[in-house]
This record gives structure tokens, C-alpha cells and sequence, in this order.
């Protein structure tokens, strides 16, 4: 079977293509408020479940922990993420947005949407929806984890396999 058909590119390298652009698109929207996408991934994550640990996140997104504690160092020192000692167990920190994690939250999601209008120019809602569909579908069948992006399996381990 040939590597493409006449009809155009292989979806295979039309997916890289967009997701090197999507990726590309997000990290420049993101430097606008001085963030790069693996804060506003773990800001998004914590968001979706005040207080839940560093090890639960850390094992949610792939990530090291020793990468977790970094990036939640340096969320906490930008005043986004306040760390809570867990009343059950003293060895586990909570994690929680602080006021100005929620306001950077609001300021996130606006970005999000931006990067949605510009990933998908060119599609009216009907295709949009059905471009999502199907590439959940596909998603799925890989193996990814609904809403976490598969980059962070890769951050900090280039040296820990």
C-alpha cells in the first residue's frame, strides 16, 4: 500500500504536522503571561481537584515527582499554588490554587479558547464537533489519557530510563 494517495497526505503526517503547530501555537500564547504549557497543565490539574497530592499528581500526568515539586516550586513562588500539609498524613502536601492561581486560571482559559479559535480556522461547529469526535476516538485507541497531554510523560525521565 503507498506511503500516501493521491488524494493527499497520510493522516499520520498530517496529525504530526498539526500537533507540532498546535504545540508550537499554545507554548507562545502561553509565554504571554510568562508561563510555559507544563504550568498551565499542572494548574488546569490541580484546578480539576483541589487538594489532591503532589505523588497523585505527579502519578496523573507522568510526570517524576522530583519534576512536580519543581513546577509546583515554582508556582508557589509565583503565588499561584499554596502547598498544605495533609491533616491524615504529615508527609503528603495538598495542593490548591491560591486568588491569583484562579485569576491566571481565568487568563488560561481565554488563551485555551484563542488557541481553539486558531487551531480549528476554517471549520464551521458542525466539523469542529466532528473532528473532535473522531479524533477522541482515535486518541483513545492509542492509549492516551483523556486531558493530559502525552509530553509530560517525556519531561525530566530523559535520564531515569
Amino acid at each position: 500500500m503507498p506511503a500516501s494517495s493521491p488524494d493527499g497526505d497520510p493522516v499520520a503526517f498530517l496529525l504530526s504536522q498539526l500537533g507540532h503547530r498546535s504545540a508550537s501555537v499554545f507554548a507562545e500564547l502561553i509565554a504571554s503571561i510568562e508561563l510555559t504549557p507544563p504550568h498551565a497543565g499542572i494548574l488546569r490539574a490541580i484546578a480539576s481537584e483541589p487538594g489532591r497530592s503532589q505523588q497523585a499528581l505527579s502519578a496523573q500526568l507522568g510526570l517524576l515527582p522530583s519534576r512536580v515539586v519543581a513546577y509546583v516550586d515554582e508556582l508557589e513562588d509565583r503565588g499561584y499554588v499554596e502547598r498544605r500539609r495533609n491533616p491524615d498524613d504529615r508527609r503528603l502536601h495538598a495542593l490548591y490554587l491560591t486568588a491569583a492561581g484562579k485569576k491566571v486560571m481565568t487568563k488560561i482559559g481565554e488563551l485555551g479558547r484563542q488557541h481553539e479559535r486558531i487551531m480549528t480556522a476554517g471549520l464551521d461547529g458542525s466539523q469542529r464537533d466532528t473532528l473532535r469526535e473522531l479524533l477522541s476516538i482515535v486518541a483513545e485507541a492509542q492509549g492516551l489519557t483523556p486531558h493530559v497531554h502525552p509530553g509530560y510523560r517525556t519531561l525530566g525521565r530523559a535520564n531515569s530510563r
